[in-house]
């Protein structure tokens, strides 16, 4: 299934903070915080001007907080400016605890995109886009770009990273549901319906479907996008058993699931 022309908008990049982004005081590395920075506001000015982009510059960025080892960082992107050729994104970075769910703004910063020009630019860019209410939207929304890394001979995204696409995006989908320490012990299905290539957006969406004493099963769809095109299609779906456990490692029940609420943070400065 094939769609072209999705909506555009914000566009939101989830990750772990495992120890290899992280220095020696167990807080997340500025760089790396800076190339996720990145990568939203080239993915966020892409999807809009359907064109090739390279980063031009960015304003002063200030760390306002750190992040912590085993936290999720969430980086989010929205188009604040175009102009013919160019366009400004502003970029959230924002940590979020697992278990309680408090999140805090690391920093923020404004990065200036340039569209260059070719045979497939079509400038001047579209005008800003118009801003969509996603409040009643509860599913987990992930997005991310496939590098070369990723893909195999055929220049498409191997098979063992989109499983971890999907399982992280069910483990995300799970832990923020029930605020609890939460393994996979099951994937009853996995569909692969279409392949992913170099250079295509992926968008990971999750949902909880069932909820159990001890259990969650989380659908997950995986979805892949042209960013000239705009044509989008299902690349794979899956379903996942989450179970909660406790320090010892044995089934715990969850004490109440409940959809995370986003916390308030500090409007522009």
């Amino acid at each position: 299934m094939a769609t072209k022309g999705a909506a555009t908008g914000i566009v939101r990049l989830v990750d772990m903070i495992f120890p290899g982004d992280t220095n020696h005081h167990g807080t997340l590395f500025g760089g790396v915080a800076l190339a996720h920075m990145d990568k939203v506001a080239f993915l966020a000015a892409s999807r809009h001007g359907r064109a090739p982009f390279v980063t031009a510059s960015c304003e002063r960025i200030d760390f306002a907080a750190p992040a912590l080892k085993g936290e999720l960082i969430e980086a989010t992107g929205r188009i604040v400016r175009i102009g013919t050729s160019s366009c400004d994104v502003e970029v959230d970075l924002v940590a979020e605890a697992l278990l309680s769910g408090e999140r805090r703004l690391c920093t923020r910063g404004v990065f200036t995109l340039v569209a260059v020009k070719g045979e497939t630019t079509r400038l001047p860019l579209p005008a800003m886009p118009t801003a969509t209410d996603t409040t009643a939207d509860t599913s987990l929304h992930m997005m991310d770009m496939v590098f070369p890394p990723q893909t195999n001979h055929y220049g498409t995204l191997f098979g063992g990273d989109a499983l971890r696409m999907l399982g992280k995006g069910a483990f995300i989908a799970a832990t923020r549901a029930a605020r609890a320490v939460m393994v996979m012990a099951a994937s009853d299905r996995i569909d692969f319906r279409a392949p992913v290539r170099e250079g295509d957006m992926t968008e990971i969406i999750a949902d909880v479907v069932m909820t159990g004493r001890s259990s969650m099963r989380v659908r997950v769809a995986l979805w892949s996008e042209e960013l000239l095109t705009g044509v989008r299609q299902q690349a794979a779906s899956a379903e996942f058993v989450m179970v909660s456990v406790d320090p010892e490692g044995r089934p715990k029940a969850i004490d109440r699931p409940h959809v995370t609420s986003q916390a308030r943070l500090p409007s522009n400065s």
